[in-house]
């Protein structure tokens, strides 16, 4: 049990599944082998993982495990969630195609208040 307590709080664990949205903001990665992994984070993180654009994509977090079966996800300005698209990784973004500004969680544009795009951009662009 102390080996697996230690393994769980490692941090810069990555993890890799299809997202699973419940209606009560309660996001979760379905992994292989039918294992359900709960997902928590910061307020912008989980703004993403509720973000019904990405339902249902293979998504990879990166952070540390809290439980077996509870996940914590890095916080935001450390870009720690991915969509695996087409053999390709793509950083989540969102863009406002009107002031040309680019955030890392959905909502209105802090400049014209034009709800943000999202915008899945390769994961080794700057």
């Amino acid at each position: 049990m102390l080996g697996r307590l230690r393994a769980e709080s490692v941090p810069g664990l990555s993890i890799r599944g299809k997202l699973d949205q419940s209606d009560e903001g309660k996001p979760a990665l379905d992994l292989a082998g039918g294992h359900k992994i709960a997902l928590h984070g910061d307020e912008p993180t989980l703004g993403v993982l509720n973000d019904k654009r990405i339902a249902g994509v293979d998504l990879e977090a990166i952070g540390h495990y809290t439980t077996p079966t509870s996940f914590e996800v890095d916080p935001i300005h450390l870009k720690s969630m991915f969509v695996h698209k087409e053999n390709r990784k793509l950083l989540i973004t969102y863009w406002c195609e009107v002031c040309y500004i680019r955030t890392y969680t959905p909502g209105v544009c802090w400049c014209c208040q034009k709800y943000t795009d999202l915008d899945l951009r390769p994961a080794n662009e700057p």
